[in-house]
């Protein structure tokens, strides 16, 4: 396991973190969009390349370790693993549904989550002002996964769930990387987010696919691409009856093209996260969480 980072806010932070206030967000990542999506052969090889050797990617886990047959650098970025080499911890009953690192996880205290150190915010906001379904997690439990670019950017269920709902709520799309979460004050709940709603055996679950800088499009497996475009409006989607469908825990439920977070909501009824879980450590798609 990883070293526990470093949650102290420095002034250098705030001065790194400064012009995020000032640039276009969403005309980034629009570019970057594109960018990411050019299959012009030695421009993407290049740009694969590139990101392989700067953050150190392991080729070795990806169900096509030929980096020349990817079509497109998003093509590599969402690629499927080789079968076995993320095996379900079955004998628990949450599993990590991303690779990652632990940004934050915990007690959900009467309705607020821990960001950062000296820094919360409300279930309510990152829900978009659902205050009916905030308050089934008022004195639940959270855990906030941070993606960085060397990791497997598909998302996998963390426990069998039946889909209820899902919700576009748009944003800012600041980056979510340790030293932002530190310094923009309600960064999950002011970033464009895309929170799914599950019942399961131990109630209800959420799972919110957090945008950011250069992540301007996420998807799931029933809806497929939800950005861009980018709204200006909360969107809401309802799967019920006939239009529900249930996700085996451990199957894929969706994507991020280009890294980011997930924030994973737990009611009362779930089992509480292992001990040994904190900030600052890796952790793998299908590892034990309780």
């Amino acid at each position: 396991m990883n070293k526990q980072q470093n949650n102290s806010t420095t002034i250098w932070d705030h001065i790194v973190t400064l012009p995020q206030y000032l640039i276009p967000h969403h005309l980034f990542s629009m570019m970057m969009y594109r960018l990411t999506r050019c299959q012009v052969t030695w421009f993407k090889n290049l740009f694969i390349r590139f990101i392989v050797k700067k953050y150190k990617v392991n080729v070795a886990e990806a169900a096509e370790t030929d980096l020349n047959q990817y079509v497109s650098f998003n093509d590599f970025f969402t690629r499927v693993l080789r079968e076995g080499v993320r095996p379900i911890a079955t004998e628990s009953e949450i599993v990590s549904p991303v690779d990652g690192a632990i940004s934050q996880l915990g007690p959900i205290n009467s309705g607020l989550i821990v960001q950062a150190k000296g820094r919360d915010y409300s279930v309510l906001e990152l829900l978009g002002g659902d205050e009916k379904l905030a308050k089934q997690f008022q004195q639940g439990q959270f855990a906030t996964l941070y993606l960085s670019p060397r990791d497997y950017h598909r998302i996998h269920m963390p426990v069998t769930g039946r889909l209820q709902q899902m919700r576009y709520i748009p944003g800012k799309l600041f980056s979510v990387s340790p030293r932002t979460a530190r310094t923009v004050p309600n960064l999950f709940a002011r970033n464009e987010r895309v929170v799914t709603v599950f019942e399961t055996d131990k109630g209800p679950m959420v799972l919110v696919l957090v945008g950011a800088i250069f992540v301007g499009s996420m998807e799931t497996v029933w809806a497929e691409q939800i950005t861009p475009p980018y709204g200006k409006e909360i969107q809401h989607w309802s799967y019920q009856d006939e239009d529900a469908i249930t996700l085996q825990k451990g199957e894929e439920m969706g994507r991020f093209n280009m890294g980011s977070t997930v924030v994973m909501l737990l009611s009362e009824q779930a089992a509480a996260f292992q001990t040994e879980l904190d900030s600052g450590l890796a952790i793998k798609m299908g590892q034990a969480m309780t």
